[in-house]
């Protein structure tokens, strides 16, 4: 608790002094350094939005290799620009490296984007990944998912795979956003439905208990009646995560079939078969009872099931690739991950998928929220 208390401390002295950018590229390159482009990426984006030249450097060489970004030969040439204008030598080498395998169009469409790039202007810069929201009393407490990219799906190597959840496919998250660092509980329903929204429904709690217990007993309609209430609440893009977003976020940067290694273990997540207190009891544990993941959310594998936006689709042919919801095939049906508290480890993989119809409601199925993030 103590060190938790001396990491917020020293956090939020770094953003009152506007030193993150600092921090940020030394996070960026140790994710480097392990092999984790995208991670470095997510890091590296918003320290070289505040200025850092040595991030800047660092953007144009991934953007040249194609390594946690597509690759992009008139992006790397605007941050080689950014960083020799701030006195970065080796990006006036790689610049002129660069520039002789341009045509003069993409040179002058660089350089012109960097001569309109001002500091601080990204949506990266404005909410670094970790950042936590909380709109209102009442509101779910929310925490910012960097931009990035990752692989969708599952290998047919990994155990109890089932098919529709392939093609294994590269997904793009363009822009940070924000998710829920918990299922959506009781006592934030509950305030809903005293604020007058949420059609003053009361889901049963089974007689587990209300307060931080996540809601159950809500359908995907229950669920957009509250996103919708949240919105006119705050004004803010409350929202379901699409169901891309909710496996990068799960995965929180692992590409195991959960979000701490191949094999459930113990005492990790509440479902049947999990090991620790919640095995016999047959019903949610309270949210956070288990650490969180690599993006600081918990309970992704186990407890309720959660509904996302997309409508039903048997694979992943002809899927999104840009983090947006897929809006065709069986709308009547929507899905649901993570699996819950009533289903064997197995059901837990971050890669699994469930659907059920619009108005279901039952004892297993809750929901997070998102909130799309504005400059």
């Amino acid at each position: 608790m103590i060190r938790s208390v001396m990491r917020l401390v020293v956090l939020a002295i770094a953003v009152a002094c506007a030193l993150p950018a600092w921090a940020d590229y030394e996070a960026g390159q140790k994710a480097w350094d392990a092999g984790r482009p995208d991670e470095a990426l997510a890091q590296w984006r918003p320290a070289a939005d505040a200025g850092d030249r040595r991030a800047m450097l660092a953007l144009g060489r991934l953007y040249v290799r194609g390594l946690g970004a597509p690759q992009d030969y008139v992006e790397a040439h605007k941050w080689f620009n950014l960083a020799a204008s701030r006195g970065e030598a080796a990006a006036v080498k790689e610049r002129g490296a660069l520039s002789a395998r341009m045509t003069p169009q993409q040179v002058a469409a660089a350089q012109e984007l960097a001569r309109l790039w001002r500091p601080g202007e990204s949506l990266a810069a404005k909410y670094p990944p970790g950042t936590r929201l909380r709109d209102c009393d009442g509101c779910p407490e929310m925490i910012v998912a960097p931009a990035g990219r990752f692989d969708m799906g599952s290998p047919s190597s990994e155990k109890g795979r089932a098919n529709d959840e392939g093609p294994v496919h590269e997904v793009r998250i363009p822009e940070p956003f924000a998710v829920g660092l918990y299922e959506v509980t009781f006592e934030e329903w509950d305030a809903c439905v005293q604020g007058g929204g949420c059609n003053g429904y009361r889901p049963d709690d089974e007689g587990w208990g209300r307060g931080r217990r996540p809601v159950i007993h809500v359908s995907w309609e229950d669920a957009q009646a509250y996103v919708r209430w949240l919105r006119e609440r705050t004004g803010k893009e409350y929202r379901l995560l699409s169901e891309s977003e909710w496996e990068y976020v799960a995965r929180g940067g692992s590409r195991t079939a959960y979000h701490w290694g191949e094999d459930i273990g113990q005492n990790r997540a509440n479902c049947r078969g999990c090991g620790g207190r919640w095995d016999d009891n047959n019903s949610t544990a309270p949210v956070g009872s288990f650490p969180a993941n690599g993006f600081g959310l918990h309970d992704v594998h186990g407890n309720v099931w959660e509904w996302v936006e997309d409508c039903w689709n048997g694979g992943y042919a002809g899927a999104p690739s840009d983090g947006r919801a897929w809006e065709s095939g069986d709308c009547g049906r929507r899905v649901l991950r993570g699996g819950s508290w009533d289903y064997v480890p197995g059901v837990l993989r971050s890669a699994v998928r469930f659907r059920l119809t619009t108005g279901n409601r039952y004892s297993d199925v809750g929901f997070r929220v998102a909130r799309t993030l504005t400059p």
